[in-house]
């Protein structure tokens, strides 16, 4: 399934969203690793055939819609907590993550420092028959600056059937597969979702191509996360 957003008001959407096409890196962006895909060049506004696709059918699946929000985080509340009264009691929080300014992608790799670029996520290990099914991650920006959340619209099962069409049932979905799909010229367009401090998102990371980024803001952006089974709906739409 492509990437789908709900909203409610188009302009609204259509205020926070850019688009852009998506390339390897090259041989000398050494802070990257070696074909890592990041955004390729000038964003430009969305189209109607962009808000086009993008919207949602009428019965989505939950676990594979993305939601612009406003997270209900209060001063003294620990962030521990927040997610608690969400509806999933098995809700994790993964923590924090401080992305310094005008960076275009924000993931590095733990092990060597290098940025991932756009990527996905395997919290749940999940083969390919159910990596659909994966929990959604729920994101706030804690600012002091803005930041952005940028999705890819070709799914995680679409590219391991076209990159590995032989025994595709048996794989489980890779980063390594969106890089040898975007490597052998196959296009994916990006969108990237501005998100203010205090609001965020709720998105299918381990279903999406995706990386959060500062590019083009002149001040760093903390960010907490949590993994869970969210109802659509259950927090409060920015758009």
């Amino acid at each position: 399934m492509p990437l789908h957003i709900a909203y409610g008001d188009q302009a609204a959407l259509r205020a926070r969203c850019e688009v852009a096409a998506v390339r390897t890196t090259r041989e000398n962006e050494s802070t990257y690793e070696p074909g890592a895909i990041i955004p390729a060049g000038q964003w430009r506004p969305m189209t109607d055939m962009d808000v086009k696709s993008l919207t949602a059918p009428r019965r989505p699946l939950d676990s594979t819609l993305v939601e612009i929000v406003r997270p209900p985080f209060r001063d003294g509340l620990p962030l521990e907590d927040l997610a608690q009264p969400l509806g999933d009691p098995d809700a994790v929080y993964l923590g924090q993550a401080l992305a310094k300014p005008d960076m275009v992608t924000t993931t590095d790799n733990y092990q060597d420092g290098r940025l991932l670029g756009l990527h996905l996520d395997n919290w749940d290990k999940l083969k390919y028959a159910d990596k659909h099914t994966g929990r959604r991650r729920l994101c706030l920006n804690l600012g002091p600056g803005t930041r952005y959340i940028i999705l890819g619209t070709v799914d995680a099962q679409t590219v391991c059937r076209t990159v590995h069409p032989a025994d595709f049932v048996h794989r489980y979905p890779h980063t390594n597969d969106f890089r040898a799909y975007v490597a052998d010229g196959r296009p994916i367009r990006v969108f990237r979702i501005r998100l203010a401090p205090g609001e965020g998102y709720l998105a299918p990371t381990e279903y999406l191509l995706h990386d959060g980024s500062t590019e083009g803001e002149d001040d760093p952006s903390a960010a907490a996360f949590w993994l869970g089974d969210w109802a659509a709906g259950t927090l409060p739409s920015l758009v």
